[in-house]
């Protein structure tokens, strides 16, 4: 079986490299795991000492952008502060909004319960803002846009729990885990179900767009990362039984 590669390159210059990871990679060390493979140190191998300037989870896939010296990292890190950045998530959730868009404000504190989750906590917690933007239902799912104004961590993940609504395969934060199978969207399926393998067992969240100012030209870019193979899988069979794609609508 072919191994998913740990990243793709979607940019790389003199000053910044940007990269579209797998989902289970680290993109820097972590105090609870110092042996977990780490997307920095992979990506050293074809481009030399990286500073990260952002985060994003592990189990997320996505876009993720590294400086090449200290000059960019210090430049990029001050937009990311300043909120400058602008960021486009897509996940796959259980069941179906009854908004369109939704603005939530909770403050988040990290770490906050015996299993190193993030919990909403309004005297401990930072400021953490998401807008959502529901894309199309299909079936028991949802595909959802999501732009986070601080980077909190697993703020998407939170923010959509305390309304009541969890990602597709969330270890963390969804009482369903179950991996998403095409038997269950197919109302005429004839497979095999001892043999069926899922389309999508891992989080269905994808960092998908970034829009942030060149260090060095001072040029606005705004990149996307592909789909990775199982979310691309899954996506191509939604918009085909339920006539609902979240990359056709990025384009309109």
């Amino acid at each position: 079986m072919k191994k998913t590669p740990d990243y793709t390159t979607i940019y790389s210059d003199d000053d910044i490299v940007v990269l579209n990871k797998r989902s289970g990679l680290l993109i820097a060390a972590d105090r609870y795991d110092a042996d977990a493979p780490r997307l920095d140190v992979e990506a050293a191998k074809e481009f030399g000492r990286l500073f990260a300037v952002h985060r994003i989870d592990k189990d997320t896939s996505g876009i993720i952008i590294y400086a090449k010296n200290e000059e960019a990292h210090k430049l990029l890190s001050a937009q990311f502060e300043k909120r400058l950045v602008e960021k486009t998530y897509h996940c796959l959730v259980h069941g179906k909004p009854m908004w369109n868009t939704l603005h939530i404000d909770l403050p988040l504190l990290p770490d906050g319960d015996m299993r190193h989750r993030t919990v909403v906590n309004k005297r401990f917690g930072k400021p953490s803002v998401t807008d959502f933007r529901l894309i199309g239902s299909c079936g028991g799912y949802s595909w959802i846009e999501a732009k986070p104004k601080t980077g909190r961590t697993h703020q998407i993940r939170v923010h959509l729990a305390e309304n009541g609504f969890s990602i597709v395969c969330d270890p963390l934060y969804s009482g369903n885990q179950k991996p998403l199978r095409l038997s269950e969207l197919k109302r005429n399926w004839h497979g095999d179900e001892d043999s069926e393998k899922p389309l999508l067992s891992r989080l269905a969240l994808h960092a998908y767009k970034i829009s942030f100012t060149h260090p060095k030209t001072g040029e606005r870019l705004t990149l996307c990362a592909p789909y990775p193979k199982d979310m691309e899988a899954t996506r191509k069979q939604l918009a085909k039984i339920f006539k609902v794609d979240p990359i056709e609508d990025e384009t309109e």
